[in-house]
């Protein structure tokens, strides 16, 4: 009798009660439970056994023993003997060591690895809620055969790899061992395959190691896993001795591990090698499946090759190789990244036209991009354009899509898809939530966003950081002070300690909200202060014009050594571990910052000062705090000073670009045609005379080629010395270069064209800047004035060179004739 041999040798606390009271309301207790079976290939009888029960009123006290002996009874019927087990446990039975020893030898003996793979699975779930330890099965199983044990090992090493308890799954591997026995290699396989995927590489080639010792031989998909191990190593070299290995042992490499070769390739940045193996492996007439070329084309589609890409696609299609949605997913998300949505909605509809679906990732793909470019609109109408179908999106593509509509200003539309997503009882997290808060916080509804982030709290939903700091800086903004420390406060007790961000995201609101003082008062409060403290701070002076504070945090810092990254931590001036550059970035944008607030206020003085401080705590400044110091000394006429920045800049390494050649340029040619039109020793400046096409020459050295601006300006210089055919020459240069000339371009030209009494070639230049589509209030009236001016001077019947305007407007196609 089974009840036999279940053995009696376990510590005291197995000896639990053996006796059970569970009340039946039933004649016969035992033989009447409902023995249905969940297995689906049972027919389930029609029997409500509650209510027949009911009326007899009978109550039975039911031992384990009484159990066990109905198991050993239904060895033969484990159909049967599952449905009794599963039974005991709703009615309220508490399964003790020998009735799981029961089942699981039922189980065993049947062949019903399944059923017992699952149980083992919940019993390793709940083994602290047990009064006995899953590894004692071992000992009540220990006088079955030794395939009942091996296939209870099987299934206990299953269960404990799939909850990641890898320890645990070794020791039963040791266990098995001294008893002689060993595991299946598919078990093997399961165990080494979990190893890998949660990272746990080495010990998987470890464990592969003890293979032989385990009394265990390879199979084909052992060495796939053994390749896939190296190559997630990078080990590529030690993956070519697994393949020479296999082919000793007489295992045949099936097509999957040269698959999984190819992805190693392809991920450790040997994507070329790994398209010459699978050209070879074709060649060869190996037969690969997809997923070869699938890792291919997400290699090519990773480093923007994506005519390479395409090109396999069409490969592999003319070598009767289906491509599959991933490999669809990969040829769009990298036309997304790098090409063109065009192109990407094209593979699309090509996909979808052999009868591929569309999933959302591919979705997701699409509208990230379309959001990327600034085209939320689209990405709007893409959205319910899909929506529309049976294409199913997930969360992420409902919460891009409201991403988008807030960004839009369509708050009420971003909340019908939230509740869109809470009736489709769809799994709302904690960035759907974000989102919607963001988006209330953007329309000033502060009210809505803080009642929504209560809703989310009692959702069971813990708001994370971004939350917090959306919330904090829209309640800074606002002026609610106290809210802004509920919201600390309860950052706390979730467990999360505010830090520089949210300090920033406060500091910024307080000052873009008007609310100095309190931003002020904010900084001061805090115990442990960062230099991203101290630039937000810094940030707000600025933004709310506060010059003279600004000026004053910032030579405070400099006195105290603070402004330097030795200084952070002399002074207890923490930034975050690692983030060194990240400080020195701060210090620069916030000198940047200052000098260029001082430059706008024409304070060029300060501005050199600071400019001073930055070189003198070690600093380079970059080109564009140059360009600022150098722009601010030509609007002063102080081009000495100018000259001698724009040397030192060039002195330090720092190549001028064309917007500081442009302002040295242009302040120099003004100089010159003063000089020019003023009689000899009339300008008593001490200004060394440098003639302004010096820095034309250097750029052209340099090779820096002129932008629009500088076009501009040399077009204004010929114009102001009436040099007509030079500047129609700057102007035929700028059509040539693709550039398009704007509004401002046109009126230089045609204020020439009119000072020259040339108005009918100005009425030209003036038919062409009305194709413009952004012409300026301004500008336009202007050269309408310029016009009718010149039309009642008798001197505007002068004719001169014309222009090649970019749509070749030419006399005899403008409409206009001469009087």
């Amino acid at each position: 009798m089974w009840v036999s041999t279940v053995k009696l040798s376990f510590s005291q606390r197995h000896f639990i009660k053996h006796v059970q009271c569970i009340r039946f309301r039933t004649i016969s207790a035992v033989s009447n439970l409902n023995l249905i079976s969940s297995d689906s290939d049972v027919d389930r009888p029609n029997v409500n056994s509650e209510c027949e029960l009911q009326g007899n009123g009978f109550s039975l006290e039911l031992s384990t023993n009484e159990v066990l002996e109905t198991l050993n009874g239904l060895r033969k019927k484990p159909n049967e003997a599952l449905s009794f087990f599963q039974k005991l446990k709703t009615i309220g039975f508490s399964h003790d060591l020998y009735t799981y020893a029961a089942i699981v030898r039922i189980l065993c003996h049947c062949g019903w690895d399944r059923r017992l793979d699952s149980m083992m699975l919940e019993l390793v779930r709940k083994e602290n809620e047990l009064d006995f330890e899953v590894t004692d099965l071992f000992e009540a199983l220990s006088d079955e055969g030794s395939n009942a044990l091996v296939r209870f090992c099987d299934a206990l090493v299953k269960a404990y790899v799939s909850v990641g308890m890898f320890e645990e799954a070794i020791d039963v591997l040791l266990q098995i061992k001294r008893r002689g026995f060993a595991l299946s290699i598919l078990s093997f396989n399961y165990f080494m395959n979990r190893l890998i995927e949660c990272g746990k590489v080495d010990m998987a080639l470890a464990f592969y190691q003890q293979l032989k010792s385990l009394g265990l031989t390879s199979n084909e998909y052992t060495y796939v896993l053994v390749i896939k191990a190296l190559c997630r190593k990078g080990c590529l070299e030690e993956t070519v001795e697994v393949f020479r290995e296999a082919d000793e042992a007489g295992v045949t490499i099936n097509a999957f591990a040269y698959s999984t070769y190819i992805e190693g390739l392809c991920n450790n940045g040997r994507l070329d090698l790994g398209y010459q193996m699978l050209q070879a492996l074709q060649a060869a007439n190996i037969p690969l499946g997809v997923f070869a070329y699938t890792v291919v084309i997400r290699g090519f589609c990773n480093e923007n090759r994506l005519e390479e890409a395409e090109h396999l696609l069409r490969h592999m299609e003319k070598h009767e190789v289906l491509p599959d949605v991933h490999v669809y997913s990969a040829l769009i998300h990298g036309n997304c990244k790098f090409g063109s949505i065009l192109k990407a909605l094209d593979l699309m509809d090509e996909m979808e036209s052999k009868g591929i679906k569309t999933n959302c990732v591919i979705v997701s793909y699409i509208l990230k991009y379309l959001c990327r470019r600034d085209s939320a609109s689209k990405a709007v109408d893409q959205f319910m354009k899909l929506k529309d179908t049976r294409v199913y999106l997930d969360k992420v593509c409902y919460n891009i899509a409201m991403e988008a509509l807030c960004k839009l200003g369509k708050v009420e539309a971003a909340v019908e898809l939230f509740n869109e997503m809470k009736n489709k009882q769809m799994a709302i997290d904690v960035v759907n939530y974000t989102t919607v808060i963001y988006g209330y916080c953007l329309q000033g509804e502060y009210l809505d966003a803080f009642n929504l982030f209560l809703e989310m709290k009692d959702a069971g939903h813990e708001p994370d950081m971004v939350t917090y700091n959306i919330l904090a800086g829209e309640f800074a903004r606002r002026g609610f002070e106290q809210k802004v420390y509920y919201l600390l406060d309860d950052m706390k007790t979730q467990g999360l300690k505010p830090d520089a961000v949210v300090h920033k995201m406060i500091i910024e609101g307080f000052c873009t909200g008007g609310k100095v003082k309190e931003a002020e008062a904010f900084l001061d409060s805090l115990q442990e202060k960062c230099l991203e403290n101290y630039s937000a701070m810094f940030d707000g002076y600025c933004k709310t014009k506060h010059l003279t504070r600004a000026f004053e945090l910032f030579m405070n810092l400099s006195k105290q050594g603070i402004l330097t990254v030795n200084g952070c931590k002399q002074h207890n001036i923490f930034y975050m571990e690692g983030d060194k550059e990240k400080a020195v970035m701060l210090l620069e944008t916030m000198i940047s910052k200052l000098i260029g607030g001082f430059c706008q206020a024409g304070e060029t003085e300060k501005a050199r000062l600071v400019f001073n401080v930055l070189t003198d705590i070690g600093f380079t400044p970059d080109l564009y705090t140059y360009t600022m110091m150098i722009n601010s000394y030509c609007k002063k006429s102080r081009l000495h000073e100018a000259r001698d920045l724009f040397n030192d800049m060039k002195q330090r390494g720092i190549k001028p670009d064309v917007v500081t050649y442009t302002i040295l340029f242009n302040a120099h040619s003004k100089i010159d045609l003063e000089r020019s039109s003023s009689p000899p020793n009339a300008l008593q400046s001490e200004e060394k005379i440098v003639d302004a096409s010096v820095f034309l020459s250097e750029m052209e050295e340099m090779d820096i080629r002129p932008d629009l601006v500088c076009y501009t300006t040399l077009l204004a210089r010929y114009c102001k010395t009436k040099n007509l055919e030079g500047a129609v020459e700057v102007f035929n240069e700028i059509t040539a270069r693709a550039l398009e000339p704007d509004v401002v371009t046109y009126t230089v030209l045609l204020s020439c064209y009119c000072a020259m009494g040339d108005f009918y070639s100005g009425k030209i230049i003036f038919d062409e800047m009305r194709l413009i589509r952004t012409v300026s209030r301004l500008c336009a009236p202007l050269a309408v004035s310029v016009l009718k001016l010149k039309a009642m001077d008798p001197r505007s019947r002068v004719q001169t060179r014309l222009v090649t305007t970019p749509t070749q407007l030419w006399i005899s196609s403008s409409g206009f004739q001469q009087h």
